[in-house]
């Protein structure tokens, strides 16, 4: 391989390395398919015709195509082959087909696995022919419309994402919530139901998700029922926000699940009940309440924040009074994933990925589509999740067995 090198080391049309890196690639890839195709017919050696002549032989090569891979963009140039084998019970003729470089490959799965990701994450479908080439070096392979057929998939995936049986998975912790999306052809904005929850292992996993309305317990009940009906165990503690519908769909559905609101919701709604004067004092207040290190002190602390706001405030103080039970239901499990389970962060935060790539592309075309996309960000978001804290506990939660200030308690007390 000759090519002229400037002074600085570089080529006409890249960096030096970037041109011996290409062609190793390319000549790598030439001598694997040579290699994989004198191997094929070097196995069919012995088969011959009536008059003795080799079926399989090799048959001059295929015509140049660009071949885009992780690296940039390579030319390949594979053998063909002569197969004139015929099925003995088809009766049709035999064709080589390579292992390595598929027929009709344009791309490597590399590539096309990050399509997707790049769109999600918020590159518009028209700029990936221009971006990409940058680090490709070519555009074959790649097209807008190689995006747009992307939806059609991923709604195909999310109707079998629904469909899947849940008996095998034992989800003990569950968060609910939903996200608001941007429809370009609907004056309103659809609401996606998302519920999302811990396996017996500690890792977290997306169970169901479907479009409906935030308020309404029929959405909710509509998707715990599916659940339901697709084996789902009913869940030890479900954390969600003051939505009421979700609440009366659980009692209705899952009837043993307690349930534990979401202190940042919570303190949200508080605070804006309360006069700006007297925000700065309430806050902390509150936060002594689910910062509390057990039930005893945490209830303690609503003693003091009753008797502090109720001469004036009485229904702002009654917000939480009346959700008492529910708000403290966390400090009933281990302690070390408290800090999950006091709110809904665990499912908010990945509605930031799903915010930022509805604001780019200004909203999703339609329902169907803007469903499909929710469901492969939080996909693509799932591989990011970590474990809750103290995962080995979850499983003893399952159980039932009995937490007290957030110690497992081992043998009950005996009453003397």
């Amino acid at each position: 391989m000759l090519t002229v090198v400037n002074a600085d080391g570089s080529t006409p049309n890249s960096s030096l390395i970037d041109e011996i890196v290409h062609e190793g690639a390319r000549r790598m890839l030439a001598a694997a398919l040579e290699a994989e195709v004198n191997s094929y017919i070097a196995e069919l050696a012995d088969v011959r015709d009536g008059d003795g002549r080799r079926l399989v032989v090799c048959n001059g090569y295929h015509q140049p195509r660009m071949v885009a891979k992780a690296a940039g963009t390579v030319e390949v140039r594979a053998p063909r082959v002569n197969d004139k084998r015929v099925g003995d019970t088809t009766g049709e003729r035999k064709r080589f087909s390579s292992a390595i470089l598929p027929p009709w490959c344009r791309k490597f799965p590399q590539i096309s696995e990050v399509l997707p990701l790049l769109y999600l994450h918020g590159l518009s479908s028209g700029d990936f022919v221009p971006v990409l080439e940058q680090f490709l070096g070519s555009s074959a392979g790649l097209s807008p419309a190689t995006v747009t057929r992307l939806t059609a998939q991923w709604q195909a995936d999310h109707t079998a994402f629904m469909d899947r049986e849940l008996s095998a998975r034992d989800y003990v912790y569950v968060w609910a919530d939903d996200v608001h999306l941007r429809i370009r052809l609907e004056e309103a904005q659809a609401a996606v139901l998302v519920l999302m929850g811990v396996r017996a292992d500690g890792t977290k996993e997306l169970i169901a998700m479907t479009g409906g309305s935030t308020e309404s317990s029929e959405a909710w009940a509509g998707l715990l029922w599916d659940c339901a009906r697709r084996d789902m165990r009913a869940p030890v503690l479900a954390v969600g926000d003051g939505v009421l519908g979700f609440w009366d769909a659980l009692s209705e559905v899952f009837h043993d699940t307690r349930h534990q609101g979401c202190w940042v919701h919570k303190t949200a709604k508080v605070l804006d009940a309360l006069p700006k004067s007297a925000q700065p004092a309430a806050k902390p207040a509150i936060q002594k309440i689910y910062s509390a290190e057990d039930k005893e002190h945490a209830a303690r602390a609503v003693r003091d924040f009753e008797r502090t706001y109720e001469a004036k405030y009485p229904k702002v103080v009654k917000r939480i009074t009346d959700d008492e039970d529910e708000l403290l239901a966390f400090f009933d499990f281990p302690a070390e994933p408290w800090i999950h389970l006091r709110t809904t962060n665990p499912i908010e935060s990945t509605f930031a990925t799903v915010r930022l790539r509805t604001k780019v592309t200004r909203g999703a075309g339609s329902r169907a589509a803007g469903l499909a996309m929710v469901f492969k960000l939080i996909e693509s978001a799932q591989a990011r999740w970590r474990a809750v804290n103290a995962p080995h506990l979850v499983a003893l939660v399952r159980t039932r067995a009995r937490f007290k200030r957030g110690q497992l308690v081992e043998r009950e007390e005996r009453a003397a």
